[in-house]
């Protein structure tokens, strides 16, 4: 299996009192530790959404990352998976 044969995408969605709180800049900052690409950005309803690319270990790294440091004002997340895309050069603040 190739590197990128063995990427995934996911896309994951954090409800609750997740805006305003510094959770994209604490997001880019684990991600930024990591081998993984993509971006983190407030959405109008306000939740956040996470879509990064990598292997599932460094994603799930990410995730678990980002539970540790702000889990208490994540309510609610939830996760899709589907084939990396690779059209990511890093991993940024989308505004």
């Amino acid at each position: 299996m190739t590197e990128a044969a063995s990427h995934e995408q996911w896309q994951v969605h954090y409800e609750g009192m997740v805006q305003g709180v510094g959770f994209r800049y604490t997001t880019r900052r684990i991600a930024s530790r990591l081998p993984v690409t993509g971006y983190v950005r407030n959405l109008p309803d306000g939740r956040v959404l996470l879509v990064a690319e990598g292997r599932p270990d460094q994603l799930q790294r990410l995730v678990d990352g980002v539970a540790a440091e702000m889990g208490r004002y994540v309510r609610r997340t939830t996760r899709n998976a589907v084939a990396a895309t690779g059209h990511f050069e890093g991993f940024e603040i989308r505004f």
